[in-house]
Parts: structure tokens; sequence; C-alpha cells
């Protein structure tokens, strides 16, 4: 079968992880957070119960997705320890773990670098009145904070995937600001992978009283981003949160041309189920659209990991394998 590079969506075949659901942030639009102390960290043999039962089923990206600890706490390097365990434990099972755990140091960066192939971190929005609303309460959503962990990613070398979180306050204006200055860092360092577009689709926990973001208006937006982004960030957009299957095609005709890692379990929205690859193959193949299957780091990153990565990401090329290199 030969497919037109052009018309090829991907997606990573993916289960998620939970270290923790408590978070010192308390953002108004959080779905995912318990209060600190409230939720049980999993444990070593738990995942691990969780991976052997995965071994047979077609999972490549191990996404480890953790509510935040406050840097200062008490419990922060213990907290930051179970999630390097768990990326360690990930990978000796034949896994690839790919790390969104908030704002980290420098230095926990450069040791997580060590048993993930890519990390990523959403920018949301880079507007200071955010502060004033929907991140009242969340010290690590300063803009200042968020863009550093860019700047780090990049001079550290890790495949990064970062993104906008669309109707929590901001306006258009901020959107095109906060891809400008995701343009910029990919240019210095040439690391962002993808750039996340995705609508606030309210859920039964949050307290921010506003509606779901319009997906009508994604399509537009989409055309504006490829405009501002280096045509090597590949755009990714929620098929979950596009709950129509004609905007979800207009989306991928706009150009966003990857569906993210899809788990049986949207963490962060969980009010809103994945869909899955069998039925996003039904709603993209009419329109000549073929979707694959993607790893959580790029081929061209690849020279990044070290050798021992390497020799895993090389494993799962081969099982991928297609007639184009995603």
């Amino acid at each position: 079968m030969t497919i037109n590079n052009s018309r090829v969506v991907t997606y990573s075949p993916a289960y998620t992880i939970v270290p923790t659901y408590e978070c010192f942030n308390r953002c108004s639009y959080c779905n995912f957070r318990t209060e600190p102390g409230e939720s049980p960290w999993i444990n070593i043999s738990d995942a691990a119960s969780i991976l052997k039962s995965l071994q047979n089923q077609k999972v490549c990206e191990i996404l480890i997705l953790s509510g935040e600890v406050h840097p200062r706490s008490p419990k922060r390097e213990a907290w930051f320890q179970r999630i390097y365990d768990l990326c360690e434990l990930a990978l000796s099972r034949g896994f690839l773990p790919h790390t969104n755990a908030g704002p980290l140091t420098f230095a926990e960066m450069e040791m997580l670098k060590r048993v993930n192939v890519s990390m990523g971190l959403m920018l949301e929005q880079l507007t200071p009145t955010l502060l004033n609303g929907v991140h009242r309460h969340a010290p690590s959503k300063l803009p200042a904070v968020r863009l550093q962990q860019l700047e780090w990613a990049g001079e550290l070398q890790i495949p990064f995937t970062t993104g906008l979180l669309l109707g929590i306050g901001e306006t258009a204006d901020d959107w095109w600001e906060t891809l400008a200055a995701i343009s910029q860092f990919h240019q210095r360092y040439h690391h962002i992978q993808e750039v996340i577009l995705q609508p606030h689709s309210p859920g039964v926990q949050q307290s921010f009283n506003a509606p779901p973001f319009n997906p009508h208006e994604l399509p537009e937006i989409i055309a504006k981003a490829r405009e501002i982004l280096p045509a090597d960030i590949t755009i990714q957009i929620p098929p979950n949160l596009v709950n129509d299957e004609r905007w979800l095609l207009a989306c991928v005709e706009a150009g966003a041309r990857d569906l993210g890692g899809i788990s049986p379990k949207d963490e962060v929205n969980p009010d809103y189920p994945h869909l899955q690859d069998q039925v996003l193959r039904k709603i993209l193949q009419p329109a000549r659209w073929e979707l694959i299957e993607r790893l959580p780091v790029y081929p061209q990153f690849d020279g990044w990991l070290s050798q021992e990565l390497q020799t895993s990401v090389r494993r799962w090329r081969n099982t991928f394998k297609s007639p184009v290199e995603i």
C-alpha cells in the first residue's frame, strides 16, 4: 500500500500512569487534581502489574502524568524519585516513557532525560491577566516559569511537547503571542515536536464557570498556527474534545496532523472518553486520510537520546514500520 505523506494523520498508542493526583496548584478549570495529602501515590508493584497487563497490547508510550508537589515541600524528593522509578520501570518492560509533571528544576529535567524519550509541559497561555482569574491560586502557572521549561528543554536537548489551552479567559492576540514564543524557542533549539491546541471542555470537578470552547473555531486557529509555527513542528488536537466528525476533519484539513496519545482514559479530561483508533479510522478514511501509529519521539531527535534509549526506540520503529517515516 502506498500512502501519500500529505494525507497522513498520526497518533501514539499510549497508556497513562499517574504517580499522584495531588497538586498544590488550584486551577479553577482543573478536573484532575486532589488536595495535597488526599491522593495515595501509586506504588511500584501496582505499576508493574499494570505494565505486565499491557505487554501483549499495542501500547508503546507510557505517559507519566502527575500532579505537582511544591518545590519546597519535604515530599518533593520522594515524589520526583517515584516519577524516575516509574520511568525506569516502564523502560525495563520495553515501553517508551514520556513525562509531564509540571515545572521541574534543571537538575530534575537532566535526570529524567536519562529515562524518557521525550517530555512535555503545556504553556497554556502567556497572558499574566490569568493570574487574576483561573490561575489565581496556581503559583507554577507563572508565564516566566513555563517559558523557562522550554528553554531548559532546549539546552538539554530534550524532545518536547507543549501547547495552548483555549477558552480560559484569554484573547485571540494571546494565542498568537504564545505561539510566537514557542516558535522563537524552537528556532533557537529545534526541540519542539508538537504543539497541542486543546479546547477548554468543562468537567464535573471544576469551579470555573465558563462554556466549552467552540470547536468550530479550531480550524481557523489551526490554520493561523500553521503560519506562525515552523513547518517541522506538528500541530496536535485531542479528538475526544472535538465531538463533531465534520469539524474533526476540518481541523485535519486546516493543518492538524496528530491526535496525541490514545489511551483507555483521558486523565486530564475524564468526562470525555478517548476515541479509539478503530473509530478514528472510520472517520478519517472516507476523507482519504490514513491514521498511523507513531512513537513518542520523532526520528529527527533519535540522536539526542542515550544509546540505551536509542536501542528501545529502534525496536519500536521496526514494529511500527510503515510506508512513511514518522
